[in-house]
C-alpha cells in the first residue's frame, strides 16, 4: 500500500503541508439532507456506495465502507484528525457513510451537510493534481448518480455558499515565522477582500495553532472552478515567498535559534508531552529542518507526527483507551522512537 498523504513531504513542503480539493454535490432525484428523512438519507447512502463500490472504474476495489454511525467515538474524533472528514460529520447519527480509499487521499462523506463531499487530498502544494482527480470521480459518480444543477446556479447545494462550483480548495499551510512577526491578522483581512479564507488547520472555528493554518476560496457562485484553483494558486505562491523569507531573517536570530534547539532536545528526551506542547515543539523543528539548522530530521517524519501524536489517532494505534498521562507518556515514545538519531 502506498503511504498515506500525511506521511510524505511534496512539493514546496517546506511551506505547503497538504492540498485539498473538496466537491459539495446532491443527488437530482432526492430532497436535501435537512429535508430527508432517515428512510431517504438510508437510501441516498446506499446508492451513493453501490456507485463507488461496484463501478466499472479500477480506482473502485481500492475504496472502503465505513457506517460512520457504528463506529466508536475515538475512530470518529480519530478521522477528523486525519482530516478526512469534517468535525460536523462525525456529530448526531443521521445515516451516515464513509467510502476511504486505501492510502486516504480521497474520502465520500455521505450525508453530511449535502449528499455528497467529495474529498481529494495530497502532500504539498498540488492543486492540480487534487483538482485532476476530484473531476474523475466527480464525472464517474453523476454518471451513475445525476447531480442536481441548474443551467443558472451550477451546482445546487443545501447551502447557498456553496451553490455553482461546489467547490472548496484548500492548501494546509506552515507559517510559524509571519505567525511569530503577528503579520497573520492583517494578512487574513486583505485575503479577505480577495475572496479568499484563512483558518486554522480544521476549517471553520477551529484556531490557528503552531503555525498551522488552511487557506481556501470562499467563492462558488459566478466563477469557474479553474478560475478558483488559479486565484488560490497565486495567493498561496505569494505566501510561500513571504513565509521563507521570514524564515531567513529569523533563522539567524540567536533567541529564535535557542528556542528551535531546545525544542529538538525536549522532543528527543521528554518522557511525558501533551498534545499541544508536542505540538509547539514540532513546529519549532520543522521550522529548525527548513531553515538547515537542523539536519538529522526530515520532513516527512515531522508531518507523520503531527497526525499520529493527535489523541483519538494515538490511542487508536494502541488499540485501547488511555488516560491523559497514558496518552502522554506513549506521545512521548512515539516521538522519541522517531527522532532517534
Amino acid at each position: 500500500m502506498d503511504k498515506k498523504w500525511y506521511e510524505k513531504n511534496g512539493s514546496d513542503g517546506e511551506v505547503v503541508i497538504s492540498t485539498r480539493v473538496r466537491l459539495a454535490r446532491n443527488l437530482e432525484e432526492f430532497p436535501f439532507p435537512a429535508r430527508c428523512g432517515a428512510q431517504l438519507r438510508h437510501q441516498v447512502a446506499e446508492k451513493v456506495k453501490d456507485a463507488v463500490l461496484n463501478s466499472n472504474s479500477v480506482i473502485s476495489s481500492r475504496f472502503s465502507s465505513i457506517d460512520v454511525d457504528n463506529i466508536s467515538t475515538g475512530e470518529k474524533v480519530s478521522l477528523v484528525e486525519r482530516h478526512l472528514v469534517s468535525p460536523e460529520f462525525i456529530g448526531e447519527k443521521g445515516e451516515k457513510a464513509l467510502l476511504l480509499l486505501d492510502d486516504e487521499s480521497v474520502s465520500i462523506m455521505v450525508n453530511e451537510e449535502d449528499h455528497i463531499r467529495l474529498q481529494v487530498m495530497c502532500e504539498g502544494f498540488d492543486l492540480d493534481h487534487a483538482y485532476e482527480q476530484a473531476s474523475r470521480i466527480d464525472t464517474l459518480l453523476d454518471e451513475r448518480l445525476k447531480f442536481a444543477f441548474s443551467d443558472t446556479l451550477g451546482y445546487l447545494t443545501q447551502c447557498p455558499t456553496n451553490l455553482g462550483t461546489g467547490m472548496r480548495a484548500s492548501v494546509m499551510l506552515h507559517l510559524p515565522a509571519l505567525q511569530s512577526a503577528k503579520a497573520m491578522r492583517k494578512i487574513a483581512e486583505n485575503l479577505s477582500k480577495l475572496g479568499i479564507t484563512i483558518r486554522g488547520a480544521y476549517g471553520e472555528g477551529s484556531e490557528p495553532k503552531a503555525g498551522l493554518y488552511q487557506l481556501s476560496n470562499q467563492i462558488t457562485l459566478g466563477i469557474s472552478e479553474k478560475t478558483a484553483i488559479e486565484n488560490l494558486r497565486n495567493i498561496t505562491k505569494q505566501l510561500i515567498a513571504q513565509e521563507l523569507q521570514t524564515r531567513a531573517a529569523m533563522a539567524k536570530q540567536i533567541d529564535v535559534q535557542d528556542k528551535i534547539y531546545r525544542s529538538e532536545g525536549i522532543l528527543r528526551s521528554a518522557r511525558l508531552i501533551d498534545g499541544s506542547e508536542a505540538l509547539m515543539h514540532l513546529s519549532r523543528v520543522r521550522f529548525g529542518v527548513t531553515s538547515g539548522l537542523i539536519k538529522d530530521i526530515s520532513l516527512e517524519t515531522i508531518n507523520r507526527l503531527i497526525v499520529e501524536i493527535q489523541p483519538a489517532t494515538l490511542m487508536l494505534s494502541t488499540g485501547k483507551e488511555l488516560a491523559p498521562n497514558e496518552r502522554d507518556a506513549v506521545r512521548a515514545t512515539l516521538i522519541r522512537n522517531n527522532l532517534t538519531r
